[in-house]
């Protein structure tokens, strides 16, 4: 499966082109804005890189957030009008989700991928070490996130880790912070759009731009997590 996967959402702009899992072209330029100017040409690099055309994908992989309002907006409005043009199905990927599989280890520990809003809060959500998410995502402060990741010892990733990481150390919890790539690798967008698109799973992708809470009570997520970590 020729698989196009696209990435505006965050503070960067990036584009690959997958087959069965395999990259034949990349590019990722980190920009605090331009996406709007930037995002075609990248696209249309990567294409001509892999020596191929729009027509010839089986599917495009583009983020939905949570990230910019402007970045998802410009993202998905790209992806749909390459999808309806060319009649290829289009499938959303969270950025969380992205950044996630970026860092799984086949460990089994659960790890938290923390995005940056570009306010005082964090975009969150916890996976298990292969990537698959343990929760839905949420924007919590600095005081949500310590009730509702308890547990003694995390593994963190993405974007605002580090500033979670200091959040964390100051009341002695113990933080590993994961040599992963910070924002969402589009060839990891790729790669998740054909496993699910392989499930038959393929449908709208819906923007994720509201800065949502928990969709659980924090202490089932924490109970959650815990339990993953074990």
């Amino acid at each position: 499966m020729l698989v196009l996967g696209m990435d505006s959402a965050t503070s960067a702009c990036s584009a690959a082109v997958v087959q069965d899992g395999n990259v034949l072209a990349q590019e990722f330029t980190e920009m605090a804005r331009g996406h709007a100017e930037a995002l075609v040409p990248v696209i249309k690099r990567v294409l001509e890189a892999a020596g191929c055309s729009v027509g010839d994908l089986d599917l495009i992989a583009a983020t939905v957030g949570p990230g910019a309002y402007t970045g998802v907006r410009i993202g998905l409005s790209t992806a749909q009008t390459m999808s309806l043009a060319a009649t290829v199905p289009l499938l959303g990927v969270t950025t969380l989700e992205a950044v996630a599989r970026a860092a799984q280890d086949g460990s089994g520990n659960a790890l938290l991928v923390l995005m940056d809003t570009k306010r005082a809060d964090f975009y969150a959500q916890a996976f298990d070490g292969w990537g698959t998410a343990l929760g839905e995502p949420a924007a919590l402060t600095a005081a949500e996130l310590l009730v509702a990741f308890p547990s003694a010892d995390l593994r963190l990733a993405g974007d605002a880790a580090e500033r979670a990481a200091v959040v964390f150390r100051e009341v002695g919890r113990a933080v590993e912070l994961l040599d992963a790539p910070g924002m969402p690798d589009s060839a990891w967008v790729a790669r998740i759009g054909r496993e699910r698109a392989t499930k038959a799973r393929v449908g709208a992708a819906t923007p994720l731009y509201r800065r949502t809470r928990l969709s659980k009570p924090s202490s089932v997520l924490a109970k959650i997590y815990r339990r993953r970590s074990q």
